[in-house]
């Protein structure tokens, strides 16, 4: 080959998007364009109208785009696709795509295709817009944008979400939206351009599609499908249907558009049983399961129309009705019926749930489940009410397939009822679903796993690299046993809430220990092993630790008590768990790593910020998980549930906390206490009778909410006084909360949660002594300095912070505050050995001086080194 013959050398770098670019393409490039400096902008084609009037209107902007010409396909050493991933949508930069010579980085959000292109590089997260995704990176990262870049980065995400109206909005586009307006976006820019009127082209359109609009059913779904005709080509089609179904309130739209020589098609569902991307893909089109567009070429209006139609029929199935699936006629409990009742009920009909009915009308259900467990715990005699679920989803006899199957499967229930003005008519049991299911070979569409490539992508940018590769280890060395291991738990969960936690938990399904002592022969580090509850500590060099636990279920053999242990599968094991928030896991091993496990509906509380049980017997089972129940409503400001709050009631109505060792209910009371702030919470503990069991005495009355808030402004205090002082801030509000008990009193409760001897007589006298020393310092009324430091010296630091909080008098408050920043730590310059050097002999008198000295400092009487050893020549002569 000759040199003239030689292809040439790949030496560009490429941002572009897809055709037909929107504002968010472009905003996604601009944003690109920050984290690959050198590359080109380049369209691959053909802009929407409204994109192509703002660079007119622009034509001196700061951007700087290439032509096409400028960066031919072959010439791309690195190409990076933004708001894409369809080589149907790049122009001719899928021949640079299906090149392997050709590095590629790709920042999407819209949801797999078939042609999509893959990368080195995929950032792939399912928001409302991709700016938001390259606008986090970019503050992450702490690169700076102008208002400018800032005011086309705001553009996207406003049209791509409909200026956070659309579904498919998400709190992240709401975070980059605010990040970008700190950083100058200009909202009347953004205003100006995206709230422009309609053109008099485009109001003609909406008039022809009003004119022109049929109405049709597909299984129970009204459909539109509306088309119109204009002789020339008209922009932004997109923005006439949405206006048109925002005027009829419409579910389903298809509008269809024959402009020139092209037949336009947009399609917008609010619907899940209709996805438009889907129907529209089969015409080459795509987009969103809720937005989608096609256009078809030399096509002719009626023969699109037609294919729709027949696409909708194939692609909604026909579902039937809840009249003609529910079982009837209903069997059922009273409320006042107690669960040994229940349960003969339940034997004698081979059924696994009952409706709760009062006076004819539903009032809950009761579960085999909680009957069978509640018998166990010796509570047969029982009402069914204080055990029955209250919130309870129902159907009308006329609810579709989709409908039931969401009510079944999202809200966990066993049993459905079908209601009609107020009655029972049937129930639809899980069992009935899934013969429907099955028989329709429909049975794998209702699962809900989240994508594995997305959570990949969150594990790689929340969790540190050294942990990703223990993890990735973990994985490895589980496949070789043949084992399958998960991390779980709150490790999981605060990936998604966006919150530091480096407790890493990983269950095995396998043996716990046979796994640790593998993993710590190979990589250097020891196991401590936990043979009772099959569990084991991975202890690292550097003094890291993983918890390693045998996957396993548990139960009790009396309200309160530890549990017993027994293997188990994943599954099992997250369902032992407090809350459902707690129930995510990750596989670890390489073939599936980073694919998510949802059983029990944790993401969507998650989501829904809901504190849930997984069953109605949790709190008798462990009554301890009403303190974690409102301690992790309080830390992450999310709500308990209905249903949950309703079983707290329960659990303390029964008095289900007598049955609790002192030392585990002292635990969940320290833990709430070491929170950032823990009034929230006891107000809580408060709202539910709470206190009760911590101690009769107890009250969270205006005393003590003053007192804690002053315990909270005092601690706040110090630490702003950088001493680096280690102290216990959970013992200081602990002090505050029982202020109002007496040392018997206190002594009592201390004894009764099982504090070490040691500990308990140190809170004990404490709290005595600085109550005692509080009165002292009333009676004195403004002491010394020397009589302050003699008070206050023989007190820790948080019986002094305690007596800080709880003075009203001011001259108090300024003692000990001059204790803690100039008296504490006031000692003599001066040493013994420095003493012996002036010629003293070894005895009382050297102490003596210094106890002198002490003093002096401490009157300020001296305040050098210089001053105090002539304090002493004084005394003594040269």
């Amino acid at each position: 080959m000759t040199r003239k013959d030689a292809p040439p050398a790949r030496t560009l770098e490429v941002i572009t998007t897809h055709l037909n670019a929107d504002f968010d393409a472009l905003a996604s490039m601009v944003a690109a364009k920050k984290l690959y400096p050198q590359a080109l902008l380049v369209f691959p084609g053909a802009q929407e109208t409204s994109l192509r009037d703002f660079f007119i209107r622009s034509s001196s902007y700061f951007l700087e785009f290439a032509r096409l010409k400028q960066a031919p396909p072959e010439e791309i050493k690195r190409l990076i696709l933004v708001d894409t991933r369809q080589a149907s949508r790049i122009g001719r930069y899928a021949e640079a795509a299906a090149s392997d010579e050709v590095e590629i980085h790709i920042y999407d959000h819209h949801p797999d295709s078939p042609d999509d292109v893959h990368g080195s590089v995929e950032v792939v997260q399912f928001l409302g817009s991709t700016t938001a995704i390259l606008t986090r990176i970019i503050k992450e990262k702490g690169l700076e944008i102008s208002p400018e870049e800032a005011t086309i980065m705001a553009l996207g995400i406003f049209e791509d979400t409909g200026s956070f109206t659309f579904s498919s909005t998400t709190p992240e586009d709401f975070e980059a939206g605010a990040y970008l307006l700190k950083q100058g976006a200009d909202l009347n820019v953004v205003s100006g351009i995206l709230s422009r009127e309609m053109s008099a082209e485009q109001v003609a359109l909406l008039n022809s599609l009003l004119e022109h609009t049929s109405h049709f059913h597909v299984d129970g779904i009204e459909v539109v499908l509306a088309h119109s005709t204009a002789k020339e080509y008209v922009p932004d089609f997109a923005v006439v249907a949405h206006r048109f179904m925002d005027m009829g309130n419409i579910q389903v739209l298809f509008a269809l558009a024959q402009m020139e020589e092209r037949v336009y098609v947009v399609g917008r569902s609010r619907v899940p049983e209709v996805n438009v991307a889907e129907i529209l893909a089969e015409l080459g089109g795509g987009g969103h399961s809720y937005a989608a567009s096609a256009a078809l070429k030399g096509v002719p209006l009626t023969q699109v129309e037609e294919q729709l139609r027949q696409l909708l029929q194939a692609k909604v199935q026909p579902q039937r009705r809840a009249r003609e699936i529910m079982s009837f006629p209903v069997k059922w409990v009273s409320p006042e019926v107690t669960l040994e009742g229940a349960e003969l009920l339940l034997n004698r009909y081979s059924i696994n749930a009952l409706p709760v009915i009062h006076e004819g009308k539903l009032a809950g259900l009761i579960t085999r489940q909680t009957v069978e467990k509640g018998i166990y715990h010796g509570l047969r005699n029982h009402p069914a009410k204080d055990y029955m679920t209250t919130e309870i989803a129902t159907v009308p006899p006329e609810a579709t397939l989709a409908e039931i199957r969401e009510k079944l499967v999202i809200n966990k229930q066993r049993l459905l009822p079908v209601v009609a003005e107020g009655l029972v008519l049937g129930v639809i049991s899980r069992t009935d679903l899934l013969h429907l299911l099955i028989a329709a070979e429909e049975e794998t569409q209702w699962t809900q796993p989240l994508r594995t490539k997305s959570i990949q992508s969150l594990m790689r940018e929340r969790i540190p690299r050294h942990l990703l590769e223990i993890l990735q280890q973990v994985g490895q060395v589980a496949e070789e046993l043949g084992y399958t291991a998960y991390t779980v738990g709150g490790f999981v969960r605060d990936l998604f809430l966006r919150h530091e936690n480096l407790d890493i938990d990983i269950v095995i399904e396998g043996d716990a220990i046979v796994f640790a002592r593998r993993f710590a022969g190979r990589y250097g580090a020891r196991s401590r092993e936990f043979h009772k509850f099959k569990t084991a500590v991975i202890i690292f060099p550097d003094g890291f630790k993983i918890d390693v636990a045998t996957a396993r279920t548990e139960y009790y053999e009396a309200p309160g008590a530890l549990p017993v242990v027994e293997y188990s599968s994943i599954k099992m094991d997250l369902y032992r768990r407090d809350f459902t928030i707690n129930t995510l896991a990750v596989k670890l091993n390489p073939r599936d790593f980073g694919t998510l496990m949802d059983f029990f509906g944790a993401h969507r509380d998650l989501k829904e910020k809901v504190i849930s049980v997984l069953h109605n017997l949790s709190f008798v089972e462990d009554p301890t998980r009403v303190f974690r129940a409102i301690r992790f409503e309080q830390r992450f400001k999310f709500r308990v549930s209905k249903l949950t709050a309703n079983l707290i009631a329960n659990a303390v109505k029964n008095n289900f906390f007598d049955r609790l060792s002192g030392a585990r209910l002292f635990g969940e009371l320290r833990l709430i206490l070491q929170e950032g702030n823990p009034i929230p919470a006891i107000t809580r503990l408060a709202e539910f009778d709470l206190l009760k069991p911590i101690h009769p005495r107890l009250r969270y009355d205006e005393g003590t909410k003053s007192m804690l808030e002053s315990v909270q402004a005092v601690l706040s205090w110090f630490d702003l006084l950088y001493l680096e002082e280690k102290y216990q801030r959970w013992l200081v509000y602990f002090l505050g909360l029982v202020e109002p008990l007496n040392p018997e009193e206190l002594e009592e409760m201390v004894r009764r949660f099982k504090i070490p001897s040691k500990k308990a007589a140190a809170i004990t006298r404490g709290k005595e002594a600085a109550d005692q020393t509080l009165a002292r310092l009333y009676r004195l009324g403004e002491p010394g300095r020397v009589a302050i430091y003699r008070l206050l010296s023989p007190l820790d630091t948080e019986y002094l912070l305690y007596m800080l909080a709880k003075t009203r008098q001011e001259s108090s408050k300024k003692a000990i505050s001059l204790y803690f920043t100039h008296l504490k730590h006031l000692k003599p310059e001066l040493r013994g050995r420095d003493f012996l050097a002036m010629g003293f002999t070894p005895g009382p008198l050297i102490k003596e001086m210094l106890e002198r000295l002490h003093e002096a400092r401490l009157t300020e009487e001296v305040k050098t080194r210089k001053e105090e050893v002539e304090m002493i020549r004084r005394a003594f002569g040269p």
